[in-house]
């Protein structure tokens, strides 16, 4: 069944690349006006180019989602380019992998307090359209230990904790809040891309605790944002959606 956001006003929190890119790109194919933030000019361009070509308004603009000072410049300008919001999907990761204070920093800065600032500061915004939603976009690490990636794991966690308490907060205004929680994705220029030649060990350690033997596509996430984010949906709040082919399973 085809998604249908036509008049929908969607703003993608780090959607410029990979997972972000095909959540903006599948949102306006759907119809809906699109805005994306993140930090690198050249991504941002070109997913607005592709954006724009389905006919629909793009809007994109440099954003340091570790900066709550950007944060709240963003968000606004977001919504008067579109019209008001009815969607926002905090995407964002500083990918913050090892057990170093930079990287709970990181992690803690953009994973966490990225996906709060955003939503607060589309609050106004979503108050005001009908069958608002917000997206969070967590990993499956947050479900379990991780020796080689604890604060990535552990801020994934949060995210997927925080999304329960956005939704008791939010459901009064008629807000919906949920998340999902990604495996191991595979697109060019991506983190599993270079993995397959410089640590092939590792990469094929995950192949293989796939049961489909292979790692997933940033569209796959994007159809369940989607989902998640329609009227089909109306019902579901508060839930943690896992798009990983089974790979919790190994």
């Amino acid at each position: 069944m085809a998604f249908d956001f036509s008049g929908r006003r969607v703003v993608v929190c780090g959607g410029s690349r990979g997972i972000g890119r095909s959540i903006a790109i599948g949102f306006a194919a759907a119809g809906a006006a699109v805005s994306i933030c993140a930090r690198g000019e050249d991504g941002l361009k070109a997913t607005a180019a592709e954006i724009t070509a389905h006919g629909v308004t793009a809007h994109a603009a440099s954003c340091d989602l570790a900066s709550a000072e950007a944060i709240a410049a963003y968000i606004p300008a977001a919504a008067a380019a579109l019209g008001g919001i009815d969607v926002l999907v905090n995407n964002a990761s500083g990918f913050g992998m090892g057990d170093t204070d930079e990287g709970w920093e990181r992690g803690l800065n953009v994973d966490v307090m990225a996906t709060v600032r955003a939503s607060r500061a589309a609050l106004t915004f979503l108050e005001a359209s009908s069958g608002a939603s917000i997206v969070n976009v967590s990993s499956i690490s947050g479900y379990r230990a991780s020796t080689r990636t604890p604060a990535y794991a552990a801020v994934k966690a949060a995210v997927i904790q925080y999304t329960t308490s956005q939704a008791a907060a939010l459901a009064p205004k008629g807000i919906r809040v949920n998340c999902v929680a990604p495996g191991s994705i595979e697109f060019p220029g991506g983190t599993w891309e270079a993995r397959r030649t410089s640590d092939p060990a590792l990469y094929n350690r995950i192949l293989s605790s796939i049961p489909f033997r292979r790692l997933g596509t940033p569209e796959e996430v994007a159809n369940v944002v989607m989902f998640l984010a329609s009227p089909l949906a109306a019902w579901v709040t508060a839930q943690t959606v896992v798009v990983d082919g089974g790979q919790l399973l190994g």
